[in-house]
């Protein structure tokens, strides 16, 4: 019997999860070693399913199978494509760098409480949210996707509401009660969403008679799954307003600024690096490989809607005064632009989708944690309350400034490409969507450029005249990614060639071929 990769993968954040809150109360500093330790192990393990994952094999690979719930047809079944490999990769790289980032985020507030804000919580919460996203992309059984994609609500809910960030305009009292509100929101609007799935999974169970996506797909590949057109439509739906949720997409996505702007720094990065590319995989892997035909049938409404979160959430960006809250809708227009690379049902647009769940994940981190850094000095989140930082932290401005470039797609940098790659998708089909979607890129660069210019330059205010520059921890965090940032954007062929076989075979799912060309190349 071969090794359990896949469920190591996800079980050892999961006992680490377990370990860091057993670890006591006073030792506080042993806890954040050990997380760090299991998320570094965590990594390893995500690299050994990389280099062993053969992108021109097999389409699931170092597959997992046993029987659970054999009355219900409920198996324990893993499998990994080029698309999840991707995806495991960046939830293990990520999760180091949010650790060290939250270093102090969750120390007593105190001297010798034992009691406020516990730390071996938060860390254990971290790693517990990133076994059950891991294992969220290894599932090819629809039911226990569905157990994790729901689960993961719970840690995240205590991550938002029990440790907020302290930088408040309002004061405590008034913070609490807006942290309990953003985390209330996020889980009602995501139970929502998964009530609605949990029917749709059942109602999947009635016709096909198992919850396995390789079965599934393979049967109604050979006729012998014949589904109504209007019952495949219905689950579509069900399927599709869950990870819409979780994408988050317009109109569903109100929960994603209240709960980032209410997270500490590395929390917020958890859930819009994290966390919300499961609504996005899934779309690619569930709504696509079980209802194509649906798919199809929805594009067009899909593609609106995708057009309205790049427009909207980039104009509601450029209006914003909270440096977080700004990242937070600046995430909803990029979410926009995968969902709208996806259902481009072109292999240059589900591929740059794929490298932009990638990319964003990272440029993200990277700009929200300087912003972090930046806010945990000053004391506020209010974008008015700075000005003049370049000249007394020049470095920190320099690494939020490449954050921020990265943001709005600045050719040489990581999302140039993905964004390239689903424009030219788009455009392919769609031409009409794709010259709306490109005015998503000069808003970008409005209210980033805007962002640096009010924060980073002008005169120093006395309040940030101090400031210190990043201390070694913070550079340990920022620099990877600002290389990955710069290495991706030069170089993106490792992960492309990982993922496009995957594509392929998501678009050969579908049953569409990508558009001549209009012009036959000369000859």
């Amino acid at each position: 019997m071969s090794f359990p990769l896949l469920t190591a993968t996800a079980v050892l954040p999961a006992l680490g999860a377990v370990a860091t809150a057993a670890v006591p109360a006073a030792r506080r500093t042993t806890a954040k070693w050990l997380a760090l330790l299991v998320s570094l192990a965590t990594l390893a393990l995500a690299i050994t399913v990389l280099v062993r994952f053969d992108p021109d094999g097999d389409r699931y690979q170092l597959t997992e199978s046993h029987s659970w719930i054999a009355d219900f047809g409920v198996r324990y079944e893993l499998g990994v494509d080029g698309i999840a490999v991707a995806l495991i990769a960046l939830t293990a790289v990520l999760i180091p760098f949010i650790i060290l980032a939250g270093w102090h985020d969750a120390d007593p507030l105190e001297t010798g409480s034992k009691r406020w804000r516990p730390t071996q919580g938060f860390f254990a919460l971290i790693l517990a949210v990133e076994a059950m996203v891991i294992i969220s992309f290894e599932a090819t059984d629809v039911f226990l996707f569905y157990i994790f994609f729901e689960a993961m609500l719970i840690p995240m809910y205590f991550l938002i509401g029990g440790f907020g960030d302290r930088a408040h305009e309002h004061g405590e009292e008034v913070a609490s009660t807006q942290r309990s509100y953003a985390a209330v929101k996020f889980l009602l609007y995501n139970l929502a969403g998964g009530l609605i799935m949990l029917a749709a999974v059942i109602g999947l169970y009635v016709v096909a008679g198992n919850f396995s996506l390789p079965e599934i797909a393979q049967a109604r590949a050979s006729g012998e799954l014949d589904m109504a057109t209007s019952t495949e439509r219905w689950l579509f739906l069900g399927f599709f307003f869950a990870f819409a949720v979780k994408a988050p997409l317009w109109p569903l996505h109100t929960w994603l600024p209240n709960a980032m702007g209410e997270s500490t720094a590395p929390v917020a990065v958890l859930i819009t690096a994290v966390v919300d590319k499961v609504g996005t995989f899934a779309m690619l892997r569930f709504c696509l490989g079980l209802f194509p035909e649906a798919s199809k049938w929805a594009t067009p409404a899909i593609l609106v809607l995708a057009l309205i979160s790049i427009i909207y959430g980039a104009l509601l960006a450029v209006g914003q005064r909270d440096i977080k809250r700004l990242v937070a809708y600046a995430s909803i227009s990029h979410f926009g632009f995968i969902i709208l690379g996806i259902f481009a049902m072109t292999s240059q647009g589900q591929s740059g989708a794929t490298l932009y769940m990638v990319n964003h994940g990272i440029s993200t981190a990277a700009l929200m944690l300087v912003a972090g850094f930046l806010i945990s000095r000053r004391g506020s989140r209010l974008i008015a309350d700075y000005g003049g930082v370049q000249k007394v932290a020049p470095v920190l401005a320099g690494t939020f400034l490449i954050g921020g470039l990265a943001t709005l797609s600045l050719p040489g940098l990581a999302p140039f490409v993905s964004e390239f790659l689903v424009l030219v998708g788009t455009f392919s089909r769609y031409p009409a969507v794709g010259v709306i979607a490109t005015f998503g890129i000069v808003l970008a660069a409005l209210y980033t450029l805007v962002l640096y210019q009010r924060t980073m330059t002008g005169p120093v205010k006395a309040e940030v005249a101090k400031m210190p520059d990043l201390r070694v921890r913070e550079l340990v965090v920022v620099a990877p990614l600002v290389v990955l940032l710069i290495v991706l954007g030069v170089y993106p062929k490792p992960v492309t060639d990982i993922v496009n076989p995957a594509v392929k075979q998501t678009l050969s799912d579908v049953q569409e071929k990508d558009p001549r060309p209009d012009v036959e190349a000369a000859k």
